[in-house]
C-alpha cells in the first residue's frame, strides 16, 4: 500500500509504522490517521509481524495535531466534530489494543496527540534530549480523545497537572511519571534488543498476555477477576504454543517458534 504521510516496512518479524512529515515535525491531520488506520489493520493481519516500531522521521516525533486541520475542523458544525474526532479516537484504541507489542521510538519533542500515541504503545523509549507536553489548555483546547490513555500511564493526580498546566517535561520526569520505560542513547538499538527479547517469545501468549492485561486494568480484585486468571491460564495451557512449550522447556531444546525469529 502507498502512503503519502507514512511509511510501513518489515524486517523478519519486525514491522516499522514511522510518521513521515519532517516538514511540519509530523503533525498529523485526517489524511495521516488515516494511513495509520490502515497500517494498524496490515500489521493486525500479519501473522508474521511479532513487534511493531511506531517512530518518526526528522528532528521531533511529533507535533501533535496539524494546526491548518484543526483550523478547517474549528469551521465545521458539531456533527462533523464528532466525526473527525471519532477517527482519531479508533487510531487510538486500535494502537492501544493491537494484539502485537508495540515499541515507540521518542526523539526531540512529542506533543499533544504524540503523547497520546506514545501512551497506547506497550513499551515507550526516549532519546535524554526528548521532551513532552500535553499542550491543549494553550489554545484553547483539551486532551479529550488521548485522556483515558495518558491517564493510565501516569495516573490521575500526575495528569492534573499536566493537563492543566500544559508545562513541559523532559525524558527524565517522562521516565519518573511512567510514560518512558527507559531513556537511551541510540533508539536504533533499541529495536535490536526488545525485538531479539520479545521475538523469542510465544506470539501467542504475548498476545493473550495484552489481552489479559487489558482486560484486568481497573477492575476490582473479586470473584470474576479470579475466574478470568484461571480460565486464561487453563486456556493457554491446552493451546498448541502453550504445550510446545512447555514440552520444549522439559526435552530442554528451543521451542519451534524461536526458528521464525
Amino acid at each position: 500500500m502507498n502512503f503519502q504521510y507514512i511509511s510501513l516496512e518489515q524486517q523478519g518479524n519486525v514491522a516499522t509504522l514511522t510518521l513521515n512529515r519532517p516538514d511540519v515535525h509530523n503533525a498529523f491531520d485526517d489524511v495521516m490517521i488515516g494511513e495509520l488506520l490502515a497500517a494498524l489493520e496490515q500489521v493486525s493481519k500479519d501473522a508474521n509481524v511479532r513487534l511493531l516500531v511506531l517512530r518518526s522521521n526528522g528532528r521531533n516525533f511529533s507535533a501533535g495535531a496539524d494546526l491548518a486541520w484543526m483550523r478547517s475542523m474549528a469551521a465545521k458544525n458539531y456533527e462533523q466534530n464528532i466525526a473527525d474526532a471519532g477517527e482519531l479516537a479508533r487510531l487510538m484504541q486500535n494502537l492501544d489494543e493491537l494484539s502485537k507489542p508495540t515499541l515507540c521510538l521518542v526523539q526531540g519533542a512529542a506533543f499533544g496527540g504524540a503523547v497520546g500515541l506514545a501512551a497506547c504503545c506497550d513499551i515507550v523509549v526516549a532519546e535524554a534530549q526528548a521532551s513532552f507536553c500535553l499542550s491543549e489548555v494553550k489554545i484553547g483546547l483539551i486532551p479529550a480523545v488521548i485522556s483515558p490513555y495518558v491517564m493510565r500511564a501516569i495516573g490521575t493526580r500526575q495528569a492534573r497537572r499536566y493537563m492543566l498546566t500544559a508545562e513541559r517535561f523532559n525524558a527524565d520526569t517522562a521516565q519518573h511519571l511512567g510514560l518512558v520505560h527507559e531513556i537511551v542513547d541510540d533508539l536504533d538499538a533499541a529495536i535490536t534488543e526488545f525485538g531479539s527479547t520479545l521475538c523469542a517469545n510465544s506470539p501467542a501468549a504475548v498476545s493473550a498476555a495484552k489481552q489479559l492485561i487489558a482486560d484486568l486494568d481497573q477492575q476490582p480484585l473479586d470473584d470474576h477477576a479470579q475466574r478470568l486468571t484461571i480460565e486464561r491460564i487453563a486456556e493457554i495451557r491446552v493451546s498448541a504454543e502453550g504445550q510446545e512449550g512447555l514440552s520444549a522447556f522439559l526435552e530442554k531444546r528451543s521451542p519451534n517458534w524461536k526458528k521464525d525469529s
